[in-house]
């Protein structure tokens, strides 16, 4: 009786609180009242007032220029970096937000090198991380790879990878690997107050579901918002010995009108310029998201990376085929090329059919409306689960012939 008082008491106090004291976090919390940017002559200097104390690292990497500052965790909330930018020019733009689970980023993009001068974090009265940098001739500029001196800090190095598994004969579950771009620090586009890495993870679960209904098993790279380097969504997939991996987006062009889904293959060159320009916005949020990408690749890869895509490319071919296929004849609107070649990263797997499918420009209110609408996006989920089913038969009987 005493235990069901106490839980009966403390429901009612739960109910009795205002919502935003429900809401209290044990995170770190950012003060923006507290917070400025400051520039002084060549010298830089950063004050983010936070409620509570964090481990935290700052560093400085290049090609662009970026200051990177990694918080063990901070909550940034709803505010936007745009507000900490008045009043210099030494920051062309800034970016923050979840960066791996329990861990929080900030990219400064830099108007020229810098050096850090000095990095603290003062805990009497109210915390403040404070940093000052000074302007710097590019000859002098040091980056620090700051990752590298801290079991802590590292980022997750790439899965050991297993001996390649015996390509898919229908004789098992197909494994899917599911990739809902962006996330965490890297909200992707951003248009009619719709976010491109929420709608994504949405869906990604939505098709997760369809699909494991549909006797496949599924791996997501994220399943929060989070950020997931473009790379690392590669090795999670080979990690889990994918049979297809499909990359999820709905990016906003600025450029004409896109409208409608599309569904894109490996190629080297983009076919369209606005094609061109996601690849590289794509490969531009993991930069500005503080991702080193020095010293990566070598000569004798390529070329084993190329004999494997000689068997792998025309499976991916059929594949982003298929599904254009299955999405048109389940009367959903695609755009007026419905298939495209692009070289995005997350398509380079050298022995998985791999497809980045997108499903909407959030820069068309009426694929915004569609991709907010309950019932398009179960008929989506179902046409590409469809898509999938089709290619994975064709797919297992070619197999099956090339054994004999």
């Amino acid at each position: 009786m005493i235990g069901r008082f106490i839980l009966l008491l403390a429901m009612s106090l739960a109910l009795a609180l205002p919502a935003r004291a429900q809401d209290l976090s044990a995170l770190a919390q950012y003060a923006p009242a507290r917070s400025q940017i400051a520039q002084s002559g060549d010298k830089l200097a950063i004050t983010l007032g936070i409620s509570q104390p964090v481990p935290y690292r700052a560093f400085l990497l290049a090609d662009p220029y970026r200051l990177v500052i990694d918080f063990r965790e901070l909550n940034f909330g709803a505010n936007p970096p745009e507000n900490l930018l008045k009043g210099s020019d030494a920051i062309k733009g800034l970016r923050w937000g979840k960066f791996r689970p329990g861990w929080s980023r900030m990219v400064a993009e830099l108007a020229h090198p810098m050096r850090l001068v000095s990095s603290e974090e003062r805990t009497k009265g109210d915390p403040q991380i404070a940093l000052t940098l000074a302007k710097v001739p590019a000859a002098k500029f040091t980056p620090r790879k700051g990752a590298a001196d801290s079991a802590l800090w590292d980022l997750p190095q790439p899965a050991p990878t297993p001996a390649p598994h015996r390509r898919q004969d229908g004789t098992r579950p197909l494994k899917v690997v599911l990739d809902p771009g962006h996330g965490g620090i890297d909200p992707g586009a951003e248009d009619g107050g719709a976010h491109e890495a929420d709608i994504v993870l949405g869906f990604a679960r939505q098709l997760r579901d369809a699909m494991r209904r549909a006797g496949m098993q599924v791996v997501m790279t994220r399943d929060q918002d989070v950020f997931v380097p473009l790379e690392t969504r590669v090795t999670v997939a080979r990690a889990a010995g994918a049979d297809i991996f499909i990359s999820l987006h709905a990016d906003s062009i600025a450029e004409g009108r896109a409208t409608g889904s599309t569904i894109y293959r490996l190629d080297d060159h983009a076919e369209t310029e606005a094609t061109r320009k996601l690849v590289q916005r794509h490969d531009r949020d993991d930069i500005l998201a503080g991702v080193d990408l020095n010293g990566q690749g070598d000569a004798i890869t390529h070329i084993l990376v190329d004999l494997a895509r000689r068997d792998t490319q025309p499976r991916s071919v059929r594949l982003s085929q298929v599904l254009a296929g299955a999405i048109k004849g389940a009367g959903l609107h695609m755009h007026k090329r419905p298939v495209q070649g692009a070289n995005f990263s997350v398509l380079k797997s050298p022995d998985i059919p791999s497809v980045l499918v997108e499903l909407g420009f959030l820069s068309s209110p009426a694929d915004r409306a569609r991709l907010k609408d309950p019932d398009w996006r179960a008929r989506m989920a179902a046409a590409i689960t469809k898509g999938v089913e089709t290619w994975a038969q064709a797919d297992a009987a070619e197999a099956k012939l090339l054994r004999q």
